[in-house]
């Protein structure tokens, strides 16, 4: 236990050294509520949908945890390469224990991340339907960071080179973004598209953040709790045999 609250105490650390790497990963979010909340509202609004801004916020913080828990799985390229990850993996330590420190460091980091959108979507005019409602978002966000924490170290377990990062960008976190529901609902699509969305599992993330929040859900809350324990579970045990394989 002592290794892995040490490995997690690094990547807060890690977090918390770098105030300008933590400001500049809002840009993005603050672009999406800023321009598509605002520019985008009146046309939501117009089909009966209400707010834009009540509607996409939760996606928002959703997409944030996305990218910051997969990126800090992508630090293990970072690590192999200046030589950190070695020195770590020739510890006295399974290296098991060592797949869990990191991803629970990467899962926290991403929620702090989330938390901060939360803050700024509220700055904007976002508000939740209560504020008992929180504590239990706050643990729908950590699940979710966990998710893809896990996604994230088997990524960085898998590749060898920094060149893979654009195409892990481009054909995996963008689109488990963009079918994930954040942007629009989920009812009246094609059927091909209805199936990737059900198969993503931040999905359910953003709608189990947005039920929670606003009262707003297109599938069952237990429903989607399970689909992200399922996909934590399986992703963990996947990231834990990756890096058990993994070359240093």
């Amino acid at each position: 236990m002592r290794v892995i609250f040490a490995l997690w105490m690094r990547e807060v650390r890690k977090y918390f050294r770098s105030p300008a790497q933590m400001i500049g990963t809002l840009g993005s979010p603050v672009m999406y509520l800023g321009v598509l909340g605002f520019g985008l509202g009146p046309i939501f609004q117009r089909a009966g949908e209400g707010s834009y801004l009540q509607f996409m916020a939760p996606g928002i913080m959703s997409m944030t945890i996305l990218f910051t828990s997969t990126f800090s799985g992508m630090a293990l390229l970072w690590d192999r390469q200046f030589g950190f990850l070695k020195e770590t993996m020739v510890a006295p330590v399974p290296r098991l224990t060592i797949m869990v420190g990191r991803t629970v460091g990467g899962a926290t980091v991403a929620l702090f991340q989330g938390l901060l959108v939360f803050g700024i979507s509220l700055l904007a005019g976002f508000r939740p339907a209560h504020v008992l409602v929180v504590p239990t978002a706050i643990l729908v966000m950590a699940l979710i960071a966990l998710v893809f924490s896990a996604m994230g170290t088997i990524i960085g377990s898998s590749l060898k080179e920094m060149q893979g990062f654009q195409i892990i960008m481009n054909f995996l976190v963008m689109p488990i973004f963009f079918l994930s529901g954040a942007l629009y609902p989920l009812r009246n699509l094609p059927a091909a598209l209805t199936v990737l969305t059900r198969l993503d599992p931040l999905s359910y993330g953003v709608d189990a953040l947005r039920g929670v929040l606003t009262g707003r859900m297109e599938f069952a809350l237990a429903l989607n709790i399970l689909a992200l324990v399922v996909a934590a579970c399986v992703l963990m045990v996947l990231g834990a045999w990756r890096f058990s394989k993994i070359e240093v």
